[in-house]
């Protein structure tokens, strides 16, 4: 069987699928929403992924990427956390709307963290400076566990659905399955799921194949204080066989 999976190459499609998802959404943000400003959504989600300490993992989704000069994320009380780096970003390209650049920061999480609105000032090239705030909750959402199927199970036929352990604290879930067979490539990303089950598509596992999955479970979904969601934690991958 093929190398077992790492967990860097599921966490980059994490960083490309999962955080993308507020700049995904069609509809016009609330008018008190200070996610949002004429620039685009910012956001801070507090991580808890296998193999690594807890950290931060702030985001600017925006248009108009080619106008920033710079981005500093700042604590509740003024304090400058960290300055964003503008070379590390995924692209967004959705139908009918301009492309989007979603640059994304990870932050070890400091020892003087604070609960409270964190903010970032966004300084265009033009000199015009725009802000934005989340509220964070420095929580700790707990991983994935009791896989069904299990680690490295041999299966007599594809199964019919995914499921696992219900995550305390966790509302929604969203479960990435790659085929280890077609050198670990993503073959399905699940809609946000309010239960610990994944219902599969027919046809989508096969006879014969070998697949790896990972859970990502959040606290909530596009909420106006906590912004997209606030925690949220990665499974560690799982894989699994199916007879021929």
């Amino acid at each position: 069987m093929p190398e077992h999976p790492t967990i860097k190459t599921l966490l980059l499609a994490i960083l490309s699928v999962a955080s993308l998802c507020p700049s995904m959404s069609t509809s016009a943000p609330d008018p008190e929403d200070r996610h949002y400003n004429k620039i685009g959504f910012f956001d801070v989600h507090v991580c808890n992924w296998p193999n690594q300490p807890q950290f931060l993992m702030p985001l600017l989704s925006t248009t108009r990427y080619d106008d920033i000069e710079k981005v500093d994320v700042f604590y509740p009380d003024g304090r400058q956390l960290a300055a964003f780096n503008l070379s590390r970003f995924r692209i967004l390209e959705t139908k009918d709307a301009p492309e989007k650049h979603v640059f994304i920061n990870q932050l070890s999480l400091p020892d003087d963290a604070v609960e409270g609105w964190y903010s970032a000032r966004i300084m265009l090239k033009n000199g015009e400076v725009y802000t934005a705030s989340d509220y964070v909750v420095l929580s700790r959402l707990g991983r994935a566990n009791g896989q069904n199927p299990a680690h490295e199970e041999i299966l007599p036929s594809p199964p019919e659905k995914l499921s696992w352990d219900p995550v305390p604290g966790a509302r929604f879930y969203q479960v990435f399955i790659r085929d280890q067979w077609e050198d670990d490539k993503l073959i399905y990303t699940s809609k946000l799921l309010p239960e610990p089950f994944l219902q599969l598509p027919p046809g989508l596992i096969k006879e014969g194949g070998y697949y790896s999955w990972i859970i990502h479970a959040r606290d909530i979904n596009e909420d106006i204080k906590l912004g997209d969601f606030n925690s949220g934690s990665l499974s560690t991958p799982v894989t699994f066989s199916v007879s021929e």
